[in-house]
Formats: C-alpha cells, sequence, structure tokens
C-alpha cells in the first residue's frame, strides 16, 4: 500500500471547521441554521456508513477576529480570550444540529462553562470518541496567541488522531491563489516543509510544527461542495494531502 493510500486508512479523525463556513454569504446572520444542518447531515450519513471516530474543532471567525480587534488598538490577549467564547456559541450550534441527527455530541470547553459545557480533560474525551460520541473542542487551547488552527494540531495529536481534515472554501492546496490566479496547479500531496517553504496559507507555522513533529497528516478539501464531508469521513480520494 502506498503511503498516500495509507493516509486514508483512518480511523480518529480531527475535523476542522472555520467560523465562516457557519456563515451564509452576505447574511447578517453570524450561524446559518441551514449550513450548520447541512454539516450535521453529512456528518450523520458518513459516520452510518463507516466506524470513523470524530472530534471537531471550530473557529469563531463570523463572530470575532482577535487578532483584527488587536490591530484595532484592543489588548490582544481580552481580543483572543472573546474569539474564544466566540467558539463556544458555534460548537453550542453544531452541537445542537447533530443530536437533531441522532447524534451523540458533547463539548469540551478549554474554558470553564459549566453549564453548557465540560471541561477539557484528555483522558475523558478519548475514551467518549472510542464509544462513538462525537466531541467538539470549544474554547481554542485555554490560552491567548494560539490560532484556532493550532488547536486542532494540538487536539488531535493528544487524542492520538490518524489526520486533520482542513474544511476550507477551495478544493485544496494550490502553488498559488487560485481565486486571483486562473493559471494556479492545484497539488494532489505536497509535503509540510514545501507548505512553509512556499508560505502557502494552509495552516500557520506552529499549527504545521505540532502536526510535522507528531506526523499528523492534513488533508484539505472544500466544505462549499455538498457531500464533500460525507465522501472525506468515507474514506475517499478528495482535496489535498499535506504530509
Amino acid at each position: 500500500m502506498s503511503e498516500l493510500a495509507s493516509i486514508r486508512q483512518f480511523n480518529r479523525v480531527v475535523l476542522k471547521l472555520s467560523g465562516e463556513a457557519l456563515r451564509a454569504s452576505g447574511s447578517q446572520d453570524n450561524i446559518s441554521p441551514e449550513i450548520v444542518g447541512r454539516i450535521a447531515r453529512e456528518i450523520h450519513a458518513a459516520r452510518k456508513d463507516s466506524d470513523v471516530e470524530l472530534a471537531i474543532v471550530v473557529g469563531g471567525g463570523n463572530f470575532w477576529r482577535g487578532a483584527s480587534a488587536s490591530a484595532r488598538g484592543m489588548d490582544r490577549a481580552t481580543a483572543d480570550y472573546v474569539g474564544m467564547l466566540a467558539t463556544v456559541m458555534n460548537a453550542l450550534a453544531l452541537q445542537a444540529a447533530l443530536e437533531q441527527e441522532g447524534e451523540e455530541c458533547i463539548v469540551h470547553s478549554a474554558i470553564h462553562m459549566q453549564n453548557v459545557a465540560e471541561p477539557f480533560i484528555r483522558r475523558k474525551a478519548s475514551r467518549q470518541l472510542s464509544r462513538g460520541a462525537v466531541v467538539i473542542f470549544a474554547a481554542g487551547t485555554g490560552s491567548p496567541f494560539f490560532s484556532t488552527d493550532t488547536t486542532a494540531a494540538l487536539r488531535a495529536s493528544e487524542m492520538d488522531a490518524d489526520v486533520i481534515f482542513k474544511a476550507t472554501m477551495v478544493d485544496g492546496v494550490y502553488d498559488s491563489d487560485p481565486k486571483k490566479n486562473p493559471d494556479a496547479v492545484r497539488y494532489e500531496s505536497i509535503g509540510f516543509k514545501e507548505c512553509i517553504n512556499q508560505k502557502l496559507a494552509v495552516m500557520d507555522t506552529t499549527a504545521f510544527s505540532l502536526c510535522m513533529d507528531n506526523q499528523i497528516p492534513i488533508i484539505v478539501f472544500d466544505l462549499e461542495k455538498e457531500g464533500n464531508i460525507q465522501l472525506a469521513l468515507g474514506r475517499h480520494e478528495i482535496g489535498t494531502i499535506v504530509h
């Protein structure tokens, strides 16, 4: 079996969703119930046909971006904490949609919010994944200055995940921005060091370093195309593998 083929024989997955992915284009609503519902339906459909253990890390950019607020004069640490709270709102919305589909879903928050989420406990979260529950990791790492990409890499390392799926607005990794350059070339696979050297905006450097150190591949795919989450979790060939 080739290396790329073996990567797709995963069992435990971390799915990274951006906050912006939960907002409909042009809408004033921060969260689209229709989009969240579609994501939940695709996850449920995929899990009916496979034994994939699924953890999710969701961003908060549909509500707030700490780096942007910091650039406008707000204290960076405070701005990042606000962003962490935004990820909790997204996690709860996604939890509700998954539960409507019949999935057991548990939110772990890196900031204690005992009325709405469990505090993050590594061994407990791992056991919940093993028994088939979907676990959503909210509130980032619990510390400022770290992105939710880094959170995904950290939680994947802690959970002994086989792969990170990063859902984006493009269908893989390109040598340049395909929205600006019609001649951009998409990679089927690419190495971590190549991504860093070419400054390809897949994940931030901290997230890349964690994935490299712990040998966790990343599969980048297009979230906007309906059915892609189901294909990805169903172990079909999709997107670009960074390894």
